[in-house]
C-alpha cells in the first residue's frame, strides 16, 4: 500500500503547486497567434491559461480583450470595474441549447466504488445534504465559500482586488445547485457530447458507443444517497484502510464541499455524516476525517487543482478516487478510457464571458459583431480560457464555431 500513498502524495503536491502558481499575479508575455484560414465572420484568438487566476490581471493590463471563466472570477471582473459580462454561458449559441446546461458533476473511479459502495453512498448523501443547505441558506453559504476561497479577505488577481464576500454573494444566484440526474439534465449532457464531437475533442469510447448512457453514468450512488437523506438513517460502513483523495477546484461551483467541511458539526448533528477538518483553524482544510454516526470511517485528502483536465489526469493514475469536476473534462476522460463514472450532477450554469469595461459587447450578437469588426481592422480579439478541454473552453469554441467565427490558438 505504501507505494500508492507515495504516488498520491506526489500528485497532490503537484496539484497544490499548480493552484498556488495560477491564483497569483503571474502574467504571460505578449501573446502571438497561430495562423488560420480567414473567415467572413472574423477570427478570435483563444489564449489557454493555467487556470483562472491570471485572467482578471490579463484583462486589466490589456493583454486580452476578455475571458471566459467560472465563478467567482466572472463577478470579480465586474466588481473590480475592469470588465462587464458580455454573456453568461446559458445564453451562448446555439440559441436555447444551454439555457440550463450542466456545469459540474461528481465522478468516482469504478474500481473504488466497486470496493467501497457504502462509503461512496454515504459521501454522496453528504453532498446532497450540503446542496440542500446552500439552497436553503444562501447568505450563510456565501460567507463559508468566501472564507474557503480567500479567508474572507479580498480576492486578489495580480493588480486586481475585490471583496470575496461580495463576489461570492453575486455569484451564487448565477448557479443552480442540484444533484438530480433528470431526463432534461441527461439531454443537456448529451448536447455536450455532441459539442465535443463537433469540435473534435472526443474520438474514443463515448463517441463510438452504441449506449453512451451506460458508458457515462452510474446513478446508484445518487439513488442510495437520496434514500439515506429521506430516511435520515445512515449505516456506518467498515473503516477504510487507505486515505481517500478527493479532487476539486477553487470555484463557487464546488460550494457543496466547502459547506460540508466548514459546517461539519451541522451535518454531523442533522444527518449523522460529517467531513470534519483535522485542523479546525484552517480557512481551507486539506485533510478531514469522514465520520458516520460519530465513528471515523476514513481520512480524506482534499486536493485542489487549477482546471478540470488536471483533475482527470490525477484520476487516470488513481491519485484521485473521487472528484468534483466539469462535465466536458469528465466526458473526455471517459472517452479516453479513464475508469471513472459520472455519479450525479453538482450544479448547472455558472460560467460567463467577461470583456473589457466599455467594450461594444452586451450579448453574443454584439460580441460577434465586435469580433468581426476587430478582425476586419487586423486586430482580432484575444479571449482567455482556463485550459483546453475545460467546460468554458469547450463552450466558447462551440459558440464561435456555431457563429462561423474562425479560431486561432494564441501562444505566450
Amino acid at each position: 500500500m505504501k507505494p500508492v500513498k507515495i504516488a498520491a502524495t506526489a500528485c497532490i503536491a503537484l496539484a497544490l503547486i499548480l493552484v498556488l502558481f495560477t491564483t497569483g499575479c503571474t502574467q504571460p508575455s505578449s501573446p502571438s497567434a497561430s495562423t488560420t484560414a480567414p473567415s467572413a465572420n472574423g477570427t478570435v484568438g483563444i489564449l489557454e491559461t493555467a487556470g483562472v487566476g491570471p485572467m482578471p490581471s490579463l484583462l486589466a493590463t490589456g493583454q486580452v480583450d476578455g475571458y471566459i471563466s467560472w465563478q467567482p472570477v466572472v463577478e470579480a471582473g465586474v466588481e473590480s470595474n475592469i470588465g462587464q459580462v458580455a454573456v453568461y454561458s446559458k445564453d451562448l449559441p446555439p440559441v436555447g441549447e444551454w439555457s440550463n446546461h450542466p456545469q459540474n458533476v461528481f465522478v468516482v473511479r469504478k474500481d473504488f466504488y466497486a470496493q467501497n459502495p457504502d462509503f461512496v453512498n454515504d459521501f454522496s448523501a453528504l453532498n446532497l445534504a450540503a446542496t440542500q443547505y446552500i439552497n436553503d441558506h444562501p447568505q450563510e453559504s456565501a460567507g463559508i465559500v468566501a472564507d474557503w476561497l480567500a479567508g474572507k479577505q479580498n480576492f486578489t488577481y495580480g493588480n486586481v482586488s475585490v471583496s470575496s464576500v461580495t463576489a461570492v454573494n453575486n455569484a451564487l444566484p448565477t448557479i443552480e445547485f442540484t444533484n438530480d440526474p433528470s431526463d432534461s439534465w441527461m439531454s443537456s449532457t448529451s448536447d455536450f457530447v455532441q459539442a465535443l464531437i463537433g469540435i473534435g475533442t472526443i474520438n474514443g469510447f463515448v463517441k463510438n458507443s452504441s449506449d453512451r448512457n451506460a458508458v457515462l453514468y452510474n446513478f446508484q450512488p445518487y439513488q442510495s444517497a437520496a434514500a439515506i437523506i429521506a430516511a435520515k438513517n445512515v449505516t456506518t460502513p467498515a473503516p477504510l484502510q487507505n486515505t481517500v483523495n478527493v479532487g476539486y477546484l477553487m470555484a463557487v461551483d464546488h460550494s457543496a464541499l466547502f459547506v460540508a467541511v466548514k459546517d461539519w458539526q451541522y451535518f454531523n448533528d442533522t444527518y449523522g455524516i460529517a467531513l470534519k477538518p483535522e485542523d479546525l483553524t484552517k480557512a481551507k482544510p486539506d485533510v478531514a476525517d469522514f465520520l458516520v454516526n460519530g465513528q471515523k470511517v476514513a481520512t480524506v485528502n482534499l486536493v485542489p487543482a487549477n482546471a478540470g483536465p488536471n483533475l482527470m489526469q490525477l484520476a487516470a493514475t488513481n491519485s484521485l478516487q473521487m472528484s468534483y469536476v466539469g462535465v466536458p473534462p469528465a466526458i473526455s476522460a471517459i472517452d479516453m478510457g479513464t475508469p471513472i463514472t459520472i455519479a450525479y450532477p453538482i450544479d448547472n450554469l455558472g460560467s460567463g464571458l467577461v470583456v473589457a469595461k466599455g467594450a461594444p459587447a452586451q450579448d453574443w450578437q454584439s460580441f460577434a459583431a465586435w469580433a468581426k469588426e476587430r478582425s476586419d481592422a487586423g486586430k482580432p480579439l484575444v479571449i482567455a480560457a482556463p485550459g483546453k478541454g475545460s467546460i468554458q473552453d469547450v463552450m466558447l469554441r462551440y459558440a464561435l464555431q456555431n457563429s462561423g467565427i474562425a479560431i486561432t490558438e494564441v501562444k505566450v
